[in-house]
């Protein structure tokens, strides 16, 4: 409810440092103030004040940060730039997990991590307040000032629906998405017959190739064009969810080899990592086509669309894909045939 709202009041904002500086320079000191005091709050009071505050703040700046993209990258690079972000944002998260991990254990109440995140949040806000100027040309038709759910109602009642199927098709991609994320541990358990650690760690074999791939999946978003390289990617996730549900069990989990920092291989990980190279395709390239559908002016209001689709289906794909299981008499493997179901819906909304 908080980050899609940010991006429309980040649009109508003018201060002299530019229309989303001000959200990360409150929003970022503020979260990694309170991050850090997590390991300290030692009574629950505290704790819930500073996790409470800590997602406040966070989604505070969350969609303005994201809509500076666009604001300064010219509509042909964007994907390029957006591959750049999911890269670097992997890596990050890669980098935070091994580091943090030396730090856990060097105090006892485990602060460092923590610490180091909140350092690393303060210094990357100073790095984009140095080196990023926003652009200063702004749209000042009073009647036409940027709101997202004006933008929502247009979207619904106008002749003109591209932006609306897209948001859509965002809808059922992450709602079939979640088919994998959210319940591949316990269809790894219940289906193949694994321990919930080697699930996690063949999950984590799509995750590194959606890092990996997602500078190229940009680049080919820039060639070969958005629409079509999201299509492939559709295409991608449909084929390989099905083979998960059709092929035998026994075929998935053939042992193949053990990869440093990836663990033990079997043949469904050669799915998996397809999957995060189709994903990858998806993903790249869906903001910069959902914000080349307005002009400057309301890149924000557009990014906080974005957020509101994604995040409604961050609600109802867990409900979803917890009633298809619930209804096939706990059948886990059945979620790898309802998540090509809502993949193929967002096809038919790209295809429009």
């Amino acid at each position: 409810l908080t980050q899609p709202p940010m991006g429309a009041w980040s649009d109508r904002l003018r201060t002299p440092i530019g229309r989303r500086m001000p959200f990360i320079l409150i929003g970022a000191p503020i979260g990694a103030i309170v991050f850090g005091l997590i390991p300290l709050a030692n009574v629950l009071p505290l704790f819930v004040a500073c996790t409470s505050t800590l997602l406040l703040s966070m989604a505070f700046w969350r969609t303005p940060v994201i809509a500076l993209m666009p604001d300064i990258t010219p509509s042909r690079f964007r994907s390029q730039a957006n591959g750049i972000i999911n890269m670097m944002g992997g890596i990050g998260s890669i980098v935070a997990t091994l580091i943090g991990g030396r730090l856990y254990d060097m105090t006892p109440n485990h602060a460092y991590p923590f610490w180091m995140g909140s350092a690393l949040v303060i210094l990357s806000a100073l790095l984009v307040f140095i080196f990023i100027k926003e652009p200063k040309e702004y749209t000042e038709d009073a009647e036409e000032r940027p709101d997202l759910w004006k933008a929502l109602k247009t979207l619904i009642r106008g002749e003109e629906k591209s932006a609306l199927r897209i948001l859509l098709a965002i809808f059922f991609w992450f709602v079939a998405y979640n088919a994998i994320e959210a319940f591949f541990t316990l269809y790894a358990q219940n289906h193949l017959g694994l321990e919930g650690g080697q699930g996690a760690q063949l999950l984590g074999q799509l995750s590194f190739v959606f890092v990996l791939f997602a500078l190229p999946a940009g680049y080919i978003g820039g060639s070969l064009g958005r629409r079509k390289t999201i299509l492939i990617g559709l295409l991608g996730m449909i084929a390989l969810m099905l083979m998960m549900y059709v092929l035998p069990k026994e075929s998935l989990i053939v042992p193949l080899a053990k990869v440093f920092g990836l663990g033990q291989m079997y043949t469904i990980s050669i799915l998996l990592m397809l999957a995060g190279a189709s994903w990858a395709m998806i993903n790249v390239n869906s903001l910069p086509m959902v914000v080349d559908m307005t002009d400057n002016a309301r890149v924000g209001t557009y990014t906080g669309l974005d957020y509101l689709f994604f995040h409604l289906a961050a609600i109802a794909g867990p409900n979803i894909n917890g009633w298809i299981v619930a209804g096939t008499n706990n059948n886990y493997s059945s979620n790898m045939i309802g998540g090509p179901i809502f993949m193929a819906l967002a096809l038919v909304m790209m295809l429009g």
